[in-house]
C-alpha cells in the first residue's frame, strides 16, 4: 500500500516542500485515497494514501508520535501488527490509531533494530528522530517493497520509485555501465544498489540504514537465507515434509487475509494461485473474488490459461472474473505499462499484470499472488542441472549457461564500443553471491541467488509496479518468511521432483484438484510480444531508430538491423526476444525522458 519519499538535508538548507510534493505527486495511483507532508526543518517526509488498515484519518502518513519524537512514512503492510500492539500496551505504550504504521514507531521506540526481526510482512519506511536528527530507512527481507535512493549536493532523497526522484530533479540520469551489463546478461536483473541510472540507487532488501544528520551513514544487513540443514530434522520423511509446507503455507495465507477492506485472488490456474485458492477455501472464506487473464493466440502459442482457473473457480466455488484482452487492447495499453515500470524489465508478463490490476482494482484494493514459488521450491528448469553439477566443479558456469541471456564475448558485439566493460561484471556478481556462507551445495546457490535477488528485481518488482499503478496492493505468501526458511532446509531431492516444485505439488494433492499440479508447467502468455510484428515491431523499430536512440548509441547498429530483419529468429535460452530486450530498454528511457 502507498507511496513514501522525503528529503534530508545536511548544509544546514531546509527541506523542500516544493520538491517532496513533486515526488508524492508522481506517486499519486499508488496512494489514490489521500496525500501528506511533514516539515521538520531540514528534514521533511511526503506519503501517499491507500486505504487497506485503519480507514481513518488517525492512521493517516506521515504519522507522528509528539510523546517519542519520532515521525514515519510507511509503505507496505505488516501482518502481525494485532499481537505486537498487545506486546507493547503490555510494556506501557498508547495508541492513538488502530492501524499497523503506529505499531512500526512504538516498535522502533521499544526495540530500536532489534524490531525489525519482529516484523512479518512486506515494508519499506523511513523514520525520523526528532532528538538525534537521524533518518532510518529500512526494507523488508525480500524487498517486497521497494525504496530508491538520490544522494548529492548536501542532501538525500528517497522515493517508492525511481520515477517520482527523477520528478524531484537535480539527478544524474546518465546510464550506469555496470548495471547496463546486468541487464543485457542477468536476463534483466540489476541487483541492488545499482538500477540503470548512475544517480539512482536502491536500499537493498533486508537492510538497514541510519543517516546521521551530517550525512554519515552505516548499513547492515539485518536478516539473510540460510541452507543449513537443522540436526533436528534429519531423516524426515518426504511425508513430514509435505505436512510441514502445508502447515506454513495455511499459516502464510492466513495472514495475508488481515485488511479492513476485501482481499480477492490474482488466479492464474498455475499450482501456486490455485494452492492459495483453496487454502482460503479450506479456511471458511466465502464469496472469494477470483481474477485470471488471457491474451490473443499467435504462431500457435496459446495466449490463456481459462481452462485451468475456470477448473479451480468452479471446484472452490468462487466470484471468478475472467479477462480476455484483444491485440488492439495489448497495444494501447503497452505504452502505460512501461510508464509504470520504476526500472526497465523486460518479462512479457508487465503489460498482464498491468491489464489485469486495471480491472481488478476496480473490484478490490487487495490481492494475493502466486509468486515466489518457483525460486523457492525450485520450479525452473535450470534447477536440476545444478543439482547434477558437483560442489567441487564449476556452478557459475552451469548457472551462467541456463540462466543468462548471453556471454561476455556475444555482448561485445552488441553493446556499442563506448559501453562495453573489459570485466564481466554480471558474471562476478554471480560468483560473489555463490562464494557467500550459507549455501553449499551448486542448488542451494542457485536457489539463494534466486529467491533474494532475481526475484526481487524481476516477479516482485514487476507485480508492485503493475499492481500499485491501479492502487491495487499484491501480497504473496509463498514470501513469507519461515515459509521460506522452511523450504530452503527441505532437502534437494524433494523440490526437484516431480518436474520441479515436488513437495509443493504433494503437498497441493491434498487441497486441489491433480489435473492442475499434473499439466505441463505455464506462465503469464503474451506471446505477441514475443514474435514481434506488424504494430509491435513498428513500435520498437520507432524507438530503437528515433534520434534520442542514436544520440545515446547504446548499441551496435549492424546487430539492431540483423534483429529487426528477423525477430523471430533472435529468442535468448530462456525465450525471450532479443529485440524486445533493446527495444523495452530504449521504449523505458524515452518514457523516462532519460
Amino acid at each position: 500500500m502507498c507511496g513514501i519519499c522525503g528529503e534530508i538535508t545536511f548544509d544546514g538548507s531546509p527541506a523542500s516542500a516544493a520538491v517532496i510534493e513533486r515526488m508524492a505527486a508522481a506517486m499519486a495511483p499508488r496512494g489514490p485515497d489521500g496525500a501528506g507532508l511533514r516539515l521538520q526543518g531540514r528534514a521533511g517526509l511526503g506519503h501517499r494514501r491507500l486505504k487497506i488498515i485503519d480507514l481513518s484519518d488517525k492512521a493517516a502518513q506521515p504519522m507522528g508520535d509528539p510523546e517519542l519524537g519520532l515521525e514515519i512514512a510507511f509503505n507496505g503492510c505488516i501482518y502481525n501488527y494485532p499481537e505486537l500492539r498487545r506486546e507493547l500496551e503490555g510494556k506501557g505504550y498508547r495508541f492513538f490509531s488502530s492501524g499497523d504504521t503506529e505499531v512500526i514507531l512504538k516498535a522502533w521506540h521499544a526495540w530500536g533494530e532489534e524490531c525489525l526481526a519482529r516484523l512479518q510482512g512486506m515494508f519499506a519506511f523511513a523514520i525520523l528522530e526528532r532528538e538525534s536528527g537521524r533518518l532510518v530507512l529500512a526494507r523488508d527481507r525480500f524487498g517486497i517493497k521497494p525504496l530508491y535512493l538520490a544522494e548529492g549536493r548536501g542532501r538525500l532523497r528517497f522515493a517508492s520509485t525511481l520515477p517520482a526522484l527523477l520528478a524531484a530533479g537535480d539527478v544524474d540520469s546518465s546510464i550506469d555501465r555496470v548495471a547496463l551489463q546486468h541487464y543485457m546478461s542477468f536476463h534483466a536483473v540489476v541487483p541492488a544498489p545499482r538500477t540503470i541510472l548512475q544517480g539512482v540507487r536502491k536500499l537493498p532488501p533486508a537492510t538497514l540504514r541510519i543517516v546521521e544528520p551530517d550525512g554519515t551513514s552505516r548499513e547492515r544487513r539485518w536478516w539473510t537465507l540460510s541452507f543449513a540443514p537443522d540436526p533436528a530434522e534429519a531423516g524426515l520423511p518426504a511425508e513430514a515434509w509435505e505436512e510441514r509446507v502445508l502447515d506454513a503455507l495455511r499459516l502464510a495465507v492466513a495472514r495475508r487475509m488481515v485488511a479492513d477492506v476485501p482481499v480477492g485472488v490474482l488466479l492464474s490456474g498455475g499450482v501456486d494461485s490455485s494452492l492459495i485458492v483453496g487454502l482460503l477455501a479450506e479456511a471458511g472464506q466465502k464469496d472469494l473474488l477470483t481474477f485470471s487473464i488471457g491474451f490473443a493466440e499467435v504462431h500457435g502459442e496459446k495466449g490463456d490459461e481459462f481452462s485451468y482457473s475456470d477448473l479451480v473457480a468452479r471446484r472452490f466455488g468462487t466470484r471468478h472474473q475472467q479477462i480476455f484482452v484483444p491485440e488492439s487492447d495489448l497495444l494501447e495499453a503497452l505504452p502505460s505499462a512501461i510508464e509504470a515500470m520504476a526500472e526497465p524489465m523486460v518479462s512479457y508478463d508487465n503489460v498482464a499484470f498491468w491489464l489485469l490490476s486495471r480491472e481488478v482494482a476496480r473490484h478490490v484494493k487487495v490481492v494475493q499472488s502466486g509468486q515466489g514459488a518457483d525460486e523457492v521450491f525450485a520450479g525452473y528448469h535450470w534447477y536440476p542441472p545444478m543439482a547434477a553439477t558437483p560442489a567441487a566443479e564449476d556452478p557459475l558456469s552451469t548457472y551462467a549457461e541456463h540462466f543468462f541471456d548471453r556471454d561476455h564475448t556475444t555482448l561485445a558485439g552488441q553493446l556499442a564500443p563506448e559501453w562495453h566493460l573489459g570485466r564481466d561484471e554480471a558474471r562476478a556478481f554471480v560468483a560473489d553471491h555463490f562464494a557467500m556462507e550459507g549455501a553449499q551445495e551448486p542448488l542451494d546457490k542457485a536457489l539463494r541467488l534466486d529467491s533474494t535477488v532475481m526475484l526481487v528485481e524481476d516477479p516482485v518488482k514487476r507485480v508492485d509496479n503493475m499492481t500499485m499503478a491501479h492502487g491495487l496492493e499484491a501480497r504473496v505468501p509463498f514470501l513469507d518468511h519461515e515459509l521460506v526458511e522452511l523450504a530452503a532446509r527441505v532437502p534437494g531431492a524433494q523440490k526437484l521432483a516431480r518436474g520441479g516444485k515436488g513437495v509443493l505439488k504433494e503437498a497441493a494433492r491434498r487441497v486441489i484438484p491433480a489435473e492442475v499440479i499434473d499439466r505441463k508447467k505455464g506462465y503469464f502468455p503474451v506471446p505477441a510480444l514475443k514474435y514481434l510484428e506488424g504494430p509491435y515491431l513498428e513500435m520498437v523499430r520507432d524507438a530503437l531508430g528515433s534520434r534520442a536512440a542514436r544520440e545515446r548509441g547504446l548499441f551496435r547498429r549492424a546487430w539492431l538491423e540483423k534483429l529487426l530483419a528477423d525477430p523471430k529468429g533472435h529468442i535468448t535460452p530462456l525465450r525471450g526476444s532479443e529485440l524486445w530486450q533493446a527495444g523495452l530498454l530504449e521504449l523505458w528511457l524515452q518514457a523516462r525522458g532519460v
